[in-house]
């Protein structure tokens, strides 16, 4: 595993080291100690979780209020997305930006976002598998999010807004305040 810094401090990329042969290849996704000694502190993942969704699919931009917040590290492991991570810590020099990438199960890289950031994703393949692993439970009452439209965000997704496939409860997000 590699470990590489963003602009935006502790969302770090791990490259995957792929160990290849007649059968396919193995490749180790996660090591505790390695991203703790990376990042300085303890991540304590609680739970993982796997979605599927098909093209055009936008989940997002999700987040939990504090003492909820969740980190998370994203794998894919079918098809490709556009990953956008929001900062949402105030005191943070990225406070109310955006990072996005593109991961794919071809790129055999993951993202892990801190806690304190919204994430969202568009599905870009036919149909994408995306695994993620979080430091805290899922709160119902400390679910938030933010439109995936957001005029201070502007987010280029990459694609005509009457195409995005988006659930009722994200098409909602009230406006976050800034």
């Amino acid at each position: 595993m590699k470990l590489k810094t963003t602009d935006f401090r502790d969302l770090i990329f791990i490259e995957h080291e792929l160990f290849k042969d007649e059968r396919g290849f193995f490749k180790e996704t996660f090591k505790k100690q390695v991203l703790e000694d990376f990042l300085g502190y303890k991540v304590n993942f609680c739970q993982d979780n796997q979605v599927q969704s098909f093209k055009n699919s936008l989940r997002g931009l999700h987040f939990q209020n504090y003492p909820h917040q969740q980190a998370k590290l994203i794998s894919i492991s079918i098809g490709k997305i556009l990953d956008v991570a929001v900062d949402l810590r105030k005191k943070s020099s990225t406070y109310g930006k955006y990072f996005a990438c593109y991961l794919s199960d071809s790129d055999h890289r993951s993202l892990f976002i801190p806690r304190g950031f919204a994430h969202g994703y568009l599905t870009l393949s036919e149909k994408a598998t995306v695994n993620y692993k979080v430091d805290n439970y899922y709160c119902k009452e400390a679910e938030e999010g933010i439109p995936f439209n957001d005029n201070k965000l502007n987010i280029n997704w990459n694609i005509e807004l009457n195409k995005i496939l988006i659930s009722n409860k994200d098409i909602n997000h009230k406006k976050y305040n800034w």
